[in-house]
């Protein structure tokens, strides 16, 4: 029995989640002013693993409903398009920040004020999640691109 139990403890000890492999800095909300219907979430991930690591989808506590977009210009001007997953390369990182990548909070189900915390959590590809406690920033808006004829 003793036997086993090593053997046991040493096959789930050599299986780590993609999760486990990402650290996560500087993660933080956008305010928004009462009666904000959106905001979003931004964050340095930081892939420790050889392996890429990808994110599929998030969830909040503060949203009805979550997800991951990027911005691309389309005919000169920038728009928002949700994602299928943000990926993470080996031993490389993903920035998560205003006019790119990011995780959309929509149908806010609070006001989110500077100084208020909230959750997102991130669910990545083998299964696994991790539950972040966001801090709400004040964030100046994405200013337009203009294009000078």
């Amino acid at each position: 029995m003793r036997k086993l139990l090593l053997a046991s403890a040493l096959v789930f000890s050599s299986f780590s989640f993609a999760n486990e492999a990402i650290i996560i800095e500087e993660p933080f909300a956008r305010a928004v002013p009462p009666g904000q219907p959106n905001s979003a979430a931004f964050m340095t991930l930081k892939n420790e693993s050889s392996d890429i690591v990808r994110i599929i989808s998030a969830t909040s506590n503060v949203s009805e409903v979550t997800e991951l977009h990027t911005h691309t210009e389309v005919d000169g001007v920038m728009q928002m398009r949700q994602i299928d997953a943000i990926e993470i390369p080996a031993d490389g990182m993903t920035e998560l920040k205003p006019g790119g990548l990011h995780v959309m909070l929509i149908g806010l189900t609070q006001n989110l004020a500077e100084g208020d915390t909230v959750e997102v959590t991130l669910n990545f590809e083998d299964g696994s999640d991790r539950l972040l406690e966001v801090p709400v920033k004040h964030v100046m808006p994405m200013m337009q691109h203009q294009h000078k004829h």
